[in-house]
């Protein structure tokens, strides 16, 4: 059995109503390729007996109740507040990871030694040969969205990519990286706090490789639906709260002025349904800028990058905002310049 010692890697899996999907999660991380590794499993108070029928597959794996609903962030703080191995992975239980995710995820940190932070290539469980996400993209319209979701897997990329920042779905951070810049913000609960994180972590002059070759399968919207009312309201919320803390000056400011269209123009595409519970998500997220702003003091206080380097990462066209389009940029050794490709 590998000690807890000798783990390159503790894998935090964060529980909330995933049912049966949370022990198909646990036996593909058990049947990895590579077997120097840690997992904990935090439950957030579940209803559905899937942490009490959970069967953990040896030392390896631990399971932590949290006897309440922490919320994805802080549930991932939590797990990674004493952990050792050099890196941590965030990984949601509706995902079953393929046999060699793990061990691609570690020749990717051998090829990127000075990248801290890496994501996966995620497909639709229902639909395999269909992109969920492929990384993380930014806009100058402050918007974000997952990479590729919806495109044919043919249309990907043969190889690696770097993107603006990893789907906390399946990512993999240094511990010390993510230490260093606060961890993920709980005051964000669930939702775009990996954004967040990655934008902090740009910040800091750290970069995202998107790993062509560590799959994993992704139900999604399990504990929570897609459109529901939480995820239209802390969507909303935290977008706001992303973009305050993050944006470098002077481009916060014209981020800020195309606000003007861009939240009428959110709040609408949620429908007649939803788009109540999108204007309370803004009215949550504009009384808490005050706030927001007080943690965008450290936040820029530790930027080691310029506005210029930021821009370079974000899409500015709105058709390619508005269809959400993936963003593929070369993987480059340190010191290359970037080329991006939006497609």
């Amino acid at each position: 059995m590998v000690e807890c010692a000798a783990a390159w890697v503790r894998v935090i899996i964060v529980n909330h109503n995933a049912g049966p999907l949370l022990q198909n999660c646990i036996d593909a991380l058990a049947a990895q390729s590579v077997a120097d590794f840690e997992a904990i499993v935090v439950d957030n108070d579940s209803s559905d007996g899937s942490a009490e029928a959970l069967r953990l597959p040896d030392d390896r794996f631990r399971l932590h109740l949290a006897r309440a609903n922490l919320g994805f962030a802080a549930a991932n703080n939590l797990a990674a507040a004493d952990c050792k191995a050099p890196w941590l992975a965030t990984l949601n239980p509706d995902t079953v990871a393929g046999k060699t995710w793990l061990e691609e995820l570690r020749s990717a940190t051998l090829r990127y030694p000075a990248v801290n932070m890496f994501g996966s290539t995620q497909l639709d469980a229902r639909k395999p040969d269909r992109v969920d996400g492929f990384g993380d993209v930014y806009s100058v319209f402050g918007t974000a969205w997952r990479g590729a979701s919806g495109s044919p897997v043919s249309a990907l990329p043969p190889d690696d990519r770097e993107t603006f920042a990893p789907w906390a779905a399946a990512a993999l951070y240094a511990r010390d990286a993510y230490r260093a810049a606060g961890g993920f913000d709980e005051s964000f609960f669930c939702y775009l706090e990996d954004v967040d994180l990655g934008f902090r972590l740009r910040l800091r002059g750290e970069r995202c490789i998107q790993v062509r070759r560590a799959e994993v399968k992704h139900f999604g919207s399990v504990s929570v639906g897609e459109n529901s009312d939480f995820f239209v309201f802390h969507s909303q919320r935290n977008r706001l709260w992303v973009l305050a803390k993050n944006v470098p000056s002077p481009l916060l400011w014209l981020v800020a002025a195309l606000q003007i269209v861009v939240v009428p123009l959110t709040v609408l595409r949620r429908g007649m349904g939803k788009w109540r519970t999108a204007l309370k998500g803004v009215a949550a997220g504009l009384r808490g800028l005050p706030a927001a702003w007080r943690r965008r003091r450290k936040v820029q206080s530790e930027r080691r990058v310029s506005s210029r380097d930021i821009a370079r990462m974000l899409v500015w066209d709105p058709r390619k905002a508005l269809r959400h389009a993936p963003q593929f940029m070369t993987a480059r050794s340190a010191g290359e310049p970037q080329a991006a490709k939006d497609v």
